[in-house]
C-alpha cells in the first residue's frame, strides 16, 4: 500500500507539470498576441494615413498635398475643379479643431461621440473605450460596430477634437468644452 506523503508527492508533482505547461502555453498565446496587436495598429496606421491622404481640402482652401509644395494640377491651374463622385460628396468631413470651432460643424456621429465625452468630463469620469461607447449608444457590441466607432475616434483624435490617454481609451481634448464645443 502507497503511503499518504507519496500520494500527495505524486499529486504534486502532477499539478507542478501542468502549472509548467499552462505557463508555456499562456507565453505562446501572450507573442502571438504582441505580433496580432502589432499587426492591427499598423493596419489601423495604414487606413488613418489613408484617409489623411484622400481627405478633403482643409479650411484654408489648400489640399494638403498643394501646401506641401507639390506642382498644381491642370484643373487647378485653369481653375477647373475636377467632378467629384457623389460618394465622396457625402463623406462626413471633420475639420481640424480650434478655438471658436462649434460641435455643429461635425455630423451628428461626431457630435454624439463628443457630446458622450462631454458627459464624462462633467461627471468626473474617466474616458471611454470604444465598446463603452457602444454600450452608451446602444449598438450591438460587435466588432463591426465598436472598428467603426474606433475609426471615427481616431478622426478626431488626429483633428484635435479628442485625446487619447492610453491607447484605446478617449476623451475631449484640452481645450474642448462647453455645449458647443467651443471653449
Amino acid at each position: 500500500m502507497p503511503s499518504v506523503v507519496g500520494l500527495l508527492e505524486q499529486r504534486e508533482l502532477g499539478a507542478r507539470r501542468r502549472v509548467c505547461e499552462l505557463r508555456e502555453e499562456a507565453d505562446r498565446v501572450q507573442a502571438e498576441l504582441a505580433v496580432a496587436e502589432r499587426e492591427w495598429r499598423e493596419w489601423a496606421t495604414a487606413c488613418s494615413r489613408v484617409g489623411e491622404v484622400l481627405a478633403p481640402v482643409d479650411e484654408s482652401g489648400q489640399d494638403p498635398a498643394g501646401a506641401e509644395g507639390t506642382a498644381p494640377t491642370a484643373e487647378e491651374q485653369s481653375g477647373k475643379t475636377p467632378q467629384v463622385p457623389e460618394a465622396a460628396k457625402t463623406k462626413s468631413q471633420v475639420p481640424m479643431w480650434r478655438e471658436g470651432l462649434a460641435r455643429s460643424v461635425l455630423s451628428a456621429d461626431y457630435q454624439r461621440i463628443l457630446t458622450a465625452l462631454a458627459d464624462r468630463v462633467r461627471l468626473r469620469q474617466g474616458p471611454l473605450t470604444c465598446q463603452e461607447m457602444a454600450a452608451v449608444f446602444g449598438m450591438d457590441v460587435v466588432p463591426a460596430r465598436v472598428e467603426a466607432l474606433r475609426s471615427k475616434a481616431k478622426r478626431l483624435v488626429a483633428r484635435g477634437w479628442l485625446a487619447e490617454p492610453a491607447p484605446g481609451r478617449f476623451t475631449l481634448a484640452a481645450g474642448v468644452a462647453g455645449p458647443g464645443g467651443a471653449s
